[in-house]
């Protein structure tokens, strides 16, 4: 018997069998056998590797495709989800002006640091354990839009600490995953407000004390390990999201 069957046919208690496959597919992209951008074998293929029948296969797939863990492309086949791109941030302003450009992006500041207490809790460190810091200015137009400051894991991201950020992309996430094999499948964003202090307004050209939105984001890989924290600032009158409601 494979080790894929066994993975298959050994429900865990609660679980139904096309669920129990599921967790089995999910495990075999979570450890690096499918990548992100990957095909998976057809499905008759894979229904004979796991022991189990057609259907049985179809609800387990349309199971992580609900999940978030594949997509189905017509005529094409079935893939890994790539993951995010970019996950902009420009969504929730409306600068004058705006093009609806990637933002160029320059690294203020960068730093190998030992995480504090918040970004520990953050990024599920221990306190004390080696981050990488950035801080970030994004500019559209040439104007600076939005002030980061990112948290990264070192073990992840130590061949980022050294080398020239002038020759980094303007989105991260690609970057990311073409560089490291980190691969951002979601993100949770938390919104809230407050006042630029002196040196951020300094940044984006706006006085201190002035009010600016604050997106608070943990992005996460496939296995969901947490792998950035990151704290994005701009001016709160640019402030504009919309939420459709049916």
């Amino acid at each position: 018997m494979s080790s894929h069957l066994q993975l298959a046919t050994g429900n865990e208690p609660g679980l139904s069998r096309y669920a129990s496959l599921a967790q089995a597919l999910r495990a075999r992209i979570t450890s690096g056998e499918w990548t992100p951008g990957a095909a998976l074998p057809a499905e008759n293929q894979l229904a004979q590797e796991h022991g189990v029948a057609l259907g049985t296969m179809r609800r387990a797939l349309e199971l992580l495709v609900e999940q978030g863990f594949i997509e189905r492309i017509h005529g094409r086949g079935t893939f890994v989800r790539q993951g995010l791109s970019g996950a902009t941030m420009l969504r929730f302003f409306r600068f004058d002006g705006g093009t609806g450009e990637v933002p160029t992006s320059r690294i203020l500041d960068r730093r190998v640091l030992n995480a504090p207490p918040a970004v520990a809790r953050g990024l599920g460190l221990a306190v004390g354990e080696p981050v990488l810091r950035l801080h970030r200015l994004r500019l559209m137009e040439g104007l600076p839009r939005l002030l980061e400051e990112l948290w990264l894991p070192h073990a992840l991201f130590a061949p980022l600490a050294d080398d020239d950020t002038a020759a980094w992309d303007d989105l991260l996430y690609p970057m990311y995953a073409r560089r490291l094999q980190i691969h951002v499948h979601r993100a949770r964003d938390e919104i809230g407000f407050s006042l630029l202090n002196a040196s951020q307004a300094q940044h984006l050209n706006l006085p201190p004390g002035h009010p600016c939105a604050v997106v608070e984001r943990a992005a996460f890989d496939l296995t969901g390990r947490c792998v950035e924290w990151r704290i994005t600032r701009g001016d709160a009158h640019a402030f504009h999201y919309t939420v459709h409601i049916t």
